[in-house]
């Protein structure tokens, strides 16, 4: 059984950084979604797909993947690059463009 390892990106709707570095394993999907005859609605037998595990760090989740006899493979996430901004960067006299509302 495959699993992947990961921190989940923020939330569009989120401003704030808060509980985002909780560690999430997910199951590979085992079988495809089909649609359903009656709704159309997408189905599938495969009911690992609806289950998240959440790890506080990377460790516990390798652990938990090793003890269950799972592998799994690990997305590290990227850095988070910070740009200073400066509101009198608007006005600034070597400025490539002009200034507009």
């Amino acid at each position: 059984m495959e699993v992947q390892i990961f921190v989940p990106s923020k939330n569009a709707m989120q401003s704030g950084r808060g509980k985002v570095g909780d560690w999430v394993i997910e199951f590979e999907p085992a079988a495809r979604p089909d649609p359903d005859p009656l709704m159309g609605w997408n189905g599938s037998t495969d009911t690992r797909g609806q289950v998240r595990l959440q790890f506080d760090t990377k460790e516990e989740a390798i652990a938990h993947a090793e003890r269950n006899g799972w592998t799994y493979t690990v997305q590290n996430p990227k850095e988070r690059r910070i740009r200073p901004k400066a509101y009198a960067d608007n006005f600034a006299v070597g400025r490539t463009q002009p200034w507009t509302h």
